[in-house]
């Protein structure tokens, strides 16, 4: 007989656990009714894998997982022993993956409905109090048939879920949670993304808009184009809009114009963008031209 519980009181939620062993990446998407629900579900680490825990959640799981894991342990014994012990363990949902891409899942007989999970190739999507189970179903289905990075596929994944049914109280928080080793800011940890919505009428959407930002300032150059002509012009125009720049009739990039778009690029955090030579990377002018 399942116990009597105050289901908001309860982590309900669904969420995906991914890993890709070409590029070593790991990682955990989640979306819920709950506030800032990825200080609680996603684990990860770089090299070893990723836990998600939900339901009546026990946050042991994720450090005790991760652990386990970088021993050796399979992920299916792994939840073996996270369970065994555990008073609570018919209300606990979590899923845990390697950096080999091998997964395992473990819901409990007493977790809400509807509540399961689906394991496949590379990942498991799992969740609690949902519509219907074709959610995990959408979910590990577009993860599949979805190519680009870790963090595109399992945003993908996300978004299938929401647009299936999802979470049947409704929706307030999403995160999303990837490390590769090396892949942190300026190469000094492994947190390659690590976005949080904790509370918001649309957070599956709004954590796709986060990571477009993300991508924006921490991404490489991969287009420049030579600040003359045209460009030149747009530059000068918009700098003086800004109030960045005094005239818009300077003959020369170097100098007034120069200082005024390396203030700007500085300002609004694009280091890594910025170049002293007369070149403009392409995402630079895109978002000076709509500031």
């Amino acid at each position: 007989m399942k116990r009597t519980i105050d289901k908001e009181k309860l982590v309900a939620t669904f969420s995906i656990i991914g890993a890709d062993p070409e590029t070593g990446e790991v990682g955990v998407a989640v979306q819920s009714k709950f506030l800032a629900v990825g200080a609680v579900v996603p684990w990860a680490k770089a090299n070893v894998g990723a836990v998600a825990t939900q339901s009546w959640a026990n946050t042991e799981y994720g450090p005790k997982g991760l652990e386990l894991l970088e021993q050796g342990v399979a992920p299916e014994k792994v939840i073996e022993q996270l369970v065994s012990n555990d008073p609570g363990k018919n209300l606990r949902q979590v899923a845990i993956i390697n950096q080999k891409g091998e997964a395992s899942a473990f819901t409990g007989e007493e977790c809400f409905d509807w509540a399961g999970h689906k394991v496949g190739k590379h990942h498991s999507c799992q969740g609690n109090i949902l519509v219907s189970e074709k959610t995990v179903t959408a979910m590990s289905g577009t993860f599949e048939k979805t190519e680009g990075t870790l963090t595109e596929r399992l945003l993908a994944a996300l978004a299938a879920a929401q647009h299936a049914g999802g979470d049947s109280r409704g929706k307030q928080s999403a995160a999303i949670y990837v490390l590769q080793e090396g892949a942190g800011y300026g190469g000094y940890n492994d947190v390659k993304v690590d976005l949080r919505v904790d509370d918001h009428p649309e957070p599956i959407e709004e954590l796709h808009r986060l990571f477009e930002l993300h991508k924006l300032f921490n991404t490489p150059t991969e287009e420049v184009l030579v600040i003359e002509g045209e460009v030149f012009n747009e530059v000068k125009t918009k700098l003086v809009s800004l109030g960045l720049l005094e005239k818009a009739d300077q003959p020369a990039y170097e100098g007034a114009v120069k200082e005024a778009l390396k203030t700007f690029a500085l300002s609004e955090n694009f280091d890594d963008r910025w170049m002293e030579e007369s070149i403009i990377d392409v995402k630079l002018l895109e978002f000076l031209k709509n500031k």
